[in-house]
């Protein structure tokens, strides 16, 4: 099968690699390439098709690979790896690079739930430190004076802004944002379908037809077209024989005829995927269920919870919501003390939050008062309500209850 590698992407590729295997001098060559963008438009297939097209060998790490129980893991991971294709650019004598994929999983902080580890600080640091000396790349415990062979990296990801600022900034990461234009995705779909008889107008159709969706999206359609032949064959056998005829049958594998590629069968299975997407997206039953949660007043026993609260303004006192006082009454019914904390927009991303007024209040009309006193003073910043077991002597709610008026 014929695959389609768009003009743009082989260009940024071959471009990038070459260049870090060639010396040229007084310029300093950026060791990473990060290709970013959209899910599903075929970043990594891409990857693969431009080092087949140059016969180049590649060694992989995956995002998942960045975290481990132990510290310092994923760091010495990536050295040892970046290591062992220095050696064998040296032994093979060909063009060789270092692949990380969905960088930005691994090593990425997208919000203030995600916990950030000191294996992501690891990485983080070794890549910039790879970046900074890339032929001089040892491992923890040993150290080798010959230089090493420049490996290129090139790492994939969806949102490079959640990285470490100085990982991505320029001289250590060249960045290109793949966007596959019309020419592209007709090119790409093209070889998805090369062997099912579709002409290229069809194939344009297709795409116009779906201009809003991934590349991945055609593939999962081609494979979705088969589901009515191996339905029939499940049908056919029954379906408790299906494990004995498909895994080491004596028989060899179930063999299929060539389904319906009409275009109009494949756009019908398309907009059929197209409401399934739809649905996932309205459907929003977390929310239905936490509203649900906050009816029956079981947010007690949730790590976090967000009551609203009018947004006050500097001439108007603070006033709580009857949901917010119904909260504190709650908490402090359940045996528990109150706690307020407030947090500006800058480290609110950090999790650093600092305490406002007195902690450990057990009654209700001195937390009521703490709080609008906390809303009223940090006008702007977030708060939230902490309720505190004194037994256990742990957090068991944290409520957000102002934002910034950007928010």
């Amino acid at each position: 099968m014929s695959y389609y590698i768009a003009p743009s992407f082989l260009d940024k590729l071959a471009v990038h690699i070459t260049k870090n295997f060639l010396n040229i001098p007084g310029i300093r060559v950026p060791l990473i390439l990060g290709i970013h963008g959209r899910k599903g438009e075929g970043k990594s297939f891409q990857c693969e098709l431009v080092f087949e097209k140059m016969g180049i060998e590649v060694t992989l790490i995956s995002g998942g690979e960045l975290e481990s129980p132990d510290a310092g893991d994923p760091a010495r991971l990536i050295r040892l790896r970046y290591r062992e294709t220095a050696e064998l650019i040296k032994v093979r004598g060909k063009m060789c690079v270092l692949m990380i994929n969905d960088l930005d999983a691994g090593a990425g902080r997208f919000d203030e739930g995600t916990q950030y580890t000191v294996n992501t600080q690891l990485v983080n640091a070794t890549l910039m430190n790879i970046a900074d000396n890339p032929t001089d790349v040892q491992l923890p415990g040993s150290y080798d004076s010959n230089p090493l062979c420049r490996v290129p990296i090139i790492v994939t990801g969806n949102d490079f802004s959640t990285l470490y600022a100085p990982l991505i900034r320029d001289g250590r990461m060249e960045k290109f944002y793949w966007e596959p234009n019309r020419d592209d995705k007709v090119g790409i779909v093209g070889g998805i379908f090369a062997e099912d008889g579709i002409s290229q107008r069809e194939i344009e159709q297709l795409v116009d037809t779906f201009p809003q969706q991934s590349i991945d999206f055609f593939s999962a359609l081609r494979s979705r077209i088969y589901d009515e032949q191996i339905r029939n064959f499940i049908h056919q056998i029954g379906f408790e024989n299906v494990s004995l005829r498909v895994v080491n049958s004596l028989e060899g594998p179930p063999v299929f005829t060539k389904p319906d590629f009409t275009l109009s069968h494949l756009i019908e299975s398309g907009k059929f995927m197209v409401g399934e997407q739809k649905r996932v997206e309205t459907s929003h039953l977390v929310d239905e269920y936490n509203r649900l949660n906050r009816g029956k007043g079981s947010q007690i026993t949730s790590p976090v919870a967000e009551v609203p609260v009018s947004q006050p303004t500097i001439n108007q006192p603070t006033e709580l919501s009857l949901e917010t006082q119904a909260q504190v009454r709650q908490i402090l019914s359940q045996g528990c003390k109150i706690g307020v904390e407030h947090v500006d927009e800058r480290r609110f991303r950090t999790g650093s939050w600092q305490s406002c007024g007195n902690l450990n209040i057990n009654s209700e009309s001195d937390a009521i008062s703490t709080l609008e006193s906390c809303l009223a003073e940090y006008n702007g910043e977030y708060v939230r309500l902490v309720g505190i077991d004194p037994q256990a002597k742990r957090r068991v709610v944290e409520i957000i209850i102002q934002r910034p008026h950007s928010k």
